[in-house]
């Protein structure tokens, strides 16, 4: 029978052939199916054609199912939410359980039942059912990797690359405004890349043959951030011995970087408003007024709108640089970039120790992703240079990281709430079977796969890295399975299970 116009359409996320032919056989006459693979499309999808209802199959997810909650919260805020139906395995990922629990969706897990999911289904009913697809016997479904484009942005010493879509928008916006002569705001945490994107921006801007100049102003006591920026003359206080020309006047037609901006206080604010403004300062201790030539980025670790309500910033200055605001995500909301960036980093750790890596093992990867990295891509990089002093074998490994990085147990960090928390990334949420062959390691490392390694690896080798995590952090709680199971930011029941599975005793 044909599907009339106007149809309502059904939308199935998910690569599962078999259950989408069972579903269109069963729908089409009150239903046009689509179905899409790749997680990335699905919310630009379900913005431009709100569907009657979707069926999300993410019986198999990779990264414990952090990215599948996220589009489920997307879903849940449409002004028209759709149906949603969730089909999961036995055990349902907790990010995933968590959003279902509050917002009412449809969890069935386990078997896919095409009688149950469509009996949910608006305009249907289960009296009306065809018995011969009661039951579903599928093909176990496999893990589609996102075949996300990579976004390059190139200076003359350095470029940036990302696969991370999010990232890839803001850096788009980036290079248009870093062309023009205009001050920017950049924010992000702690070791996010906030420096090297600044260098970059002066890299490819009309004044990359002029000075870049950072000025670090949180590792400067206040009373000199002024004269860092604005100079001073002989005798202004007390150990002003000589004059001394400021980052202002030393950049020329530069570029500065004024790092950490927050911890300026109310009279530096304002002198760095009318810099801004007009180019206009004094040095500290001068009535001559200069005319600064320099392009300005400004950077903090932390948003700055707060403090503008908590009065320790002016509204006047947050509201000219909000202008031309740019958030750095940190790499925990960057898990595309994981791989490659590490890769990177060996290649660069490798030739500057002078150490030979001839193959990757799959493990080492695994742990890299399953880690939350509170100190960012910095982290990143010195665990790397950490790994391949280490390596005296050739053989690169999750035995050659950190402790807490294998246990996914980071320190301190800069979560906000609602952001990440410890534990939630542990590689006992990945599902798999054995570890797969160790990559070997080219000149670029080309020859391993990042693509295959999201298909192989995170959809087969967790079984023996997920062991070797639950043993770590149980020897590290001293055998307390309710430490190790909030540790790993799992239940106690899921714990007790793995245990069992994996023949592991107290």
């Amino acid at each position: 029978m044909s599907v009339p116009k106007n149809v309502p359409s059904l939308l199935l996320i998910g690569s599962d052939v078999a259950l989408a032919d069972a579903l269109r056989s069963q729908v089409a006459d009150v239903f046009e199916l689509e179905t899409i693979a790749e997680l990335s499309r699905v919310a630009a999808q379900v913005r431009s054609q709100l569907p009657a209802a979707v069926i999300a199959d993410f019986r198999i997810v990779s990264g414990g199912g952090h990215a599948e909650e996220v589009l489920l919260d997307e879903f849940a805020g449409l002004p028209r939410r759709p149906l949603v139906i969730v089909l999961t395995g036995q055990e349902c990922p907790e990010p995933i359980e968590r959003h279902i629990a509050c917002t009412g969706a449809v969890s069935l897990r386990g078997p896919v039942d095409i009688d149950e999911i469509v009996s949910y289904l608006p305009g249907f009913d289960s009296d009306g059912l065809d018995d011969e697809l009661t039951e579903l016997e599928v093909a176990e479904p496999r893990v589609v990797a996102e075949e996300d484009p990579e976004f390059v942005l190139s200076g003359l010493t350095r470029r940036f690359e990302t696969k991370t879509a999010r990232l890839q928008m803001m850096l788009s916006d980036l290079e248009v405004a870093a062309r023009h002569d205009v001050t920017l705001l950049l924010i992000g945490e702690t070791g996010a890349g906030k420096t090297y994107l600044a260098r970059l921006i002066h890299e490819i801007s009309p004044r990359r043959n002029e000075p870049f100049l950072p000025i670090a102003c949180g590792a400067l006591p206040s009373d000199l951030i002024e004269s860092e920026m604005f100079g001073h003359v002989k005798g202004s206080f007390t150990s002003a011995h000589a004059d001394k020309d400021g980052k202002f006047i030393a950049a020329g037609q530069g570029t500065i970087l004024l790092d950490e901006i927050d911890v300026l206080g109310p009279e530096q604010q304002v002198k760095l408003l009318r810099v801004i403004e007009s180019g206009e300062f004094e040095p500290v201790g001068s009535n001559r007024t200069h005319k600064s030539q320099a392009r300005l980025i400004v950077a903090s670790n932390v948003d700055l709108q707060p403090l503008v309500e908590q009065k320790r910033f002016r509204p006047d200055l947050y509201y000219r640089l909000n202008m031309l605001k740019f958030d750095i995500p940190p790499l925990r909301a960057r898990r595309p970039d994981v791989v490659p960036l590490a890769k990177k980093f060996i290649e660069e750790q490798a030739a500057k120790h002078g150490i030979e890596i001839k193959s990757i093992e799959d493990s080492l990867f695994v742990s890299l992703l399953s880690y939350p990295w509170p100190g960012n891509v910095r982290e990143l990089e010195h665990v790397i240079q950490r790994a391949v002093i280490y390596c005296r074998d050739g053989v690169l490994s999750a035995r050659q990281l950190p402790a807490h990085v294998v246990a996914c147990q980071p320190g301190p960090g800069q979560f906000a709430p609602g952001q990440f928390m410890p534990g939630q990334f542990s590689a006992g949420q990945f599902s798999g079977g054995q570890l797969g062959p160790a990559a070997e390691a080219g000149p670029l490392f080309d020859r391993f796969a990042d693509d295959d390694f999201m298909r192989g690896s995170l959809g087969r080798q967790v079984a023996l890295s997920e062991r070797e995590i639950i043993e770590q952090t149980l020897f590290q709680n001293n055998q307390s399975r309710t430490n190790t199971a909030k540790a790993l930011g799992i239940s106690r029941v899921t714990l007790y299970n793995k245990m069992k599975k994996y023949g592991i005793t107290k």
